[in-house]
């Protein structure tokens, strides 16, 4: 699994003006199942993405058909790691890996 961690590079007006395309971005990554949660950092300097994928190169590759990636409005910090517990209504999420 991933945590891929987003920090906005430029002003929110052009965060918003690039949002509904990251949201069609998303939307495509969780249909096809690598994407399990996502949303805004508190306070709103980036966003968080838990992401499931065979290695960090296939994350690398999914990040760069982010709009935000392409238009550079934000930077991608990746962190690898292996759930050892977990809540039992994420067994299936967890143990499909």
């Amino acid at each position: 699994m991933f945590i891929i961690n987003l920090t906005y590079l430029k002003p929110l007006e052009e965060v918003e003006r690039f949002l509904p395309e990251h949201v069609e971005y998303l939307d495509r990554y969780y249909e096809n199942g690598h994407f399990i949660a996502s949303g805004r950092q508190v306070p709103r300097v980036g966003g968080v993405i838990l992401a499931k994928a065979d290695s960090k190169d296939e994350i690398k590759a999914i990040i760069r058909h982010d709009p935000f990636y392409r238009e550079h409005i934000a930077r991608y910090d990746i962190t690898e790691f292996v759930p050892s517990k977990y809540a039992k209504s994420l067994k299936v999420l967890v143990e499909a890996e």
